[in-house]
């Protein structure tokens, strides 16, 4: 018997690690191994305390908890201290939340990756106190299962994999009862679950990361585009310094796309930085890396399509690129890799992207549009229209590199660059141009960083104040954000050495006024398919996490009550009924005690199986009165029904001087 419970909690357990496993796509496979096995060992470990002593058969499922959490705290914090519990206790209720806050997959740190184990603890300690109910032991697992898929659901062959792995734990923990009956039921549901996995064609597997994303709070930082004035002013002081293997033109600190008119803001899409982010689809990519000394600043430099980052853990706006260290005090040392999409060299005519087109414009200056038309010569919005408005600004402006120096960028400032004084720093340069094309329909955004200085690849390079930039992007249909730099021919040019500055720069060269080269003909509009309802997933993880506590909690409540209840309706019976009655009320009271009580007992049976005189006396005055009620024939009035409950009372008095925990097992007794 004892062997058959042991092999049927390893099924339990090993059904409660498989989902826990199956977060894999989200922290990696790696991560969850020893934080799984540490809760299925622990959770074992009690199942076999509890075997080889029988007292503590009622405490298992608090010993496995117990066990579980300090093998957990263990293993992903060390020694039990202050902290760590803490952070435990913090697991329950933020672990999941940084997880969605985070890039994929994500950095498997002890705070993000607790709540897996968590629940695959839940789920195991759940799943062995339903044991004495089989059918129900994998319900908690299933419920874990749920949680993963809503985070990431699983496609080809790992879908295929889960679903046998599950007929497999099902068909171990079921067929020793019915092997006969489960055997093959359980076999076909497998076989069937495994082919409609990989056979259905369900397209795009779903992942709450990108469905319901969670964006990090901004903190408050100062803006680094009202802080190029006063860095010009000061050119020689040195800001960071970079060693890099691969082509490198700029660095950006922030990109901003929000404008009111009188301030510039960035999106609020900064997540927390995972371990990798992939690289642009469309067009094949070169990976590059650069080590990065930073002495201040919450702003870290950065590329377009970062990659990767070790050394520090910033938050990232993936759609910009741009890296934010919150709370950062002193210098930072870290590593940052980066992609550099290959894009062909088709850019001059390129049509642009209205999917990415975003930001505001405030309250326009009544002379603004006609600039701005006469600026485009009025031709309709495309990359060569936004190479017209380059060209405009370089040779209708001048850059201010000495003296006081002009500072603002909100429609005032930009009003007196563009018709009075018509010169200006990189950030009336750049964000004129933003809200030129903006007025024209070209979707533009802004971005404060730096110019790299000429040096060659592999050198150590000190970047100053005097290399301070704001620019232009703007949307390119196929490409992405292509940098522009309306300052740069009154300037002086920086380096263009990486793929997309090249082939702007061809552009750039190649681009024609329009009275010579007339605009293409406009090309077909899509018509844009409609979107696919898609259920609200966060609803499912809360509800399935409901799901796992709801139970637990009903029966904590459902025991106690059902009891008071029964209680209740006995004390209701009168004459010989109510005697009986309570003598079942004084049979249930030892039986919750630990007493062995068989069917065929009575009262003077069980009180030869207690030592204690007061349960005994209790007992025996019982006996005479039942002897009365069912053999003399004279039934019993309600005195006699009110003598036999004074000796329940009598018998749940002295029960109640026991320990607490005897107590405690008696109010959760099944019996």
């Amino acid at each position: 018997m004892r062997l058959a419970e042991r092999v049927a909690a390893l099924w339990v357990l090993l059904a409660a690690a498989i989902p826990g496993l199956l977060f894999a796509p989200v922290f990696g496979v790696r991560p969850l191994l020893v934080p799984v096995a540490v809760v299925v060992v622990a959770c074992y470990a009690a199942v076999e305390l509890c075997l080889r002593v029988k007292a503590l058969q009622a405490w298992r499922p608090l010993i496995a908890a117990v066990l579980g959490l300090l093998s957990l705290c263990v293993a992903m914090f060390g020694v039990p201290d202050a902290d760590s519990l803490g952070a435990m206790v913090a697991g329950v209720t933020d672990s999941w939340q940084l997880t969605v806050q985070s890039t994929w997959p994500v950095r498997p740190d002890a705070e993000s990756l607790l709540f897996v184990p968590l629940l695959v603890l839940l789920a195991a300690v759940l799943g062995i106190e339903l044991l004495r109910w089989p059918a129900t032991a994998l319900l908690p697992s299933v419920a874990v299962l749920v949680v993963s898929q809503a985070f990431v659901a699983l496609s080809g062959t790992m879908a295929v994999l889960a679903a046998l792995g599950f007929a497999v734990v099902a068909a171990g923990l079921y067929i020793p009862a019915r092997p006969g009956l489960v055997l093959v039921p359980t076999a076909v549901l497998g076989v069937l679950g495994a082919a409609v996995a990989a056979l259905v064609n369900v397209g795009q597997p779903y992942s709450v990361q990108q469905n319901h994303s969670t964006q990090v709070p901004l903190p408050r930082t100062v803006s680094p585009l009202t802080e190029v004035a006063a860095r010009l002013s000061k050119p020689d002081v040195p800001v960071f310094s970079y060693t890099a293997n691969g082509p490198v033109d700029r660095w950006r600190l922030v990109v901003l796309t929000e404008f009111n008119g009188v301030t510039w803001e960035p999106s609020d899409g900064y997540r927390r930085l995972g371990t990798e982010l992939s690289a642009p689809v469309g067009a094949p990519s070169t990976r590059y890396s650069a080590r990065i000394q930073a002495p201040g600043g919450q702003w870290l430099p950065s590329q377009a399509i970062p990659a990767a980052v070790t050394g520090a853990a910033p938050l990232v706006e993936p759609a910009t690129g741009a890296l934010l260290l919150p709370g950062r005090k002193g210098a930072v040392e870290y590593d940052l890799s980066w992609w550099d999409p290959q894009v062909e060299d088709k850019l001059w005519n390129a049509a642009l992207s209205s999917v990415d087109a975003q930001g505001g414009l405030g309250v326009v200056p009544p002379e603004i549009p006609e600039l701005a038309a006469t600026a485009t010569a009025k031709m309709r919005p495309s990359f060569r229209t936004a190479l017209l408005l380059e060209q405009y600004l370089r040779e209708n402006y001048k850059v201010v590199t000495g003296g006081t120096l002009p500072t603002g960028s909100g429609w005032p400032q930009l009003r007196e660059f563009l018709l009075e004084t018509k010169q200006g720093t990189s950030e009336q340069f750049a964000a004129s141009y933003v809200a030129l094309a903006r007025v024209v329909g070209i979707p533009a955004r802004l971005a404060v960083g730096y110019r790299a200085p000429r040096t060659p690849v592999g050198a150590e390079t000190i970047v100053h104040n005097r290399d301070v930039l704001v620019w232009p992007e703007v949307a390119v249909a196929g490409v992405g954000w292509v940098p522009l730099d309306p300052a740069v021919g009154a300037g002086g040019a920086g380096p263009a050495p990486s793929r997309l500055a090249q082939i702007t720069a061809e552009a750039r060269y190649n681009v024609q006024p329009p009275d010579k080269v007339p605009e293409p003909p406009l090309p077909p509009t899509p018509v844009p398919a409609p979107p696919d309802p898609t259920p609200d997933w966060m609803a499912v993880i809360r509800w399935a996490l409901i799901g796992l506590a709801v139970p637990l909690g009903l029966f904590v409540l459902a025991v106690p009550t059902a009891k008071t209840v029964r209680t209740l309706r006995r004390r209701r019976r009168k004459g010989a009924d109510g005697v009986v009655a309570a003598w079942w009320e004084a049979r249930d009271l030892m039986r919750a005690h630990g007493t062995r009580v068989t069917p065929g007992m009575t009262a003077r049976d069980l009180a030869r199986t207690t030592a204690d005189a007061s349960i005994v006396d209790a007992l025996w005055g019982m006996a005479g009165q039942l002897d009365v009620v069912l053999w003399s024939g004279s039934g019993a009035d309600d005195h006699a029904v009110t003598r036999a409950w004074a000796e329940v009372r009598r018998i749940r008095r002295t029960l109640a001087g026991r320990t607490w925990g005897a107590r405690l097992r008696a109010v959760f007794a099944i019996r």
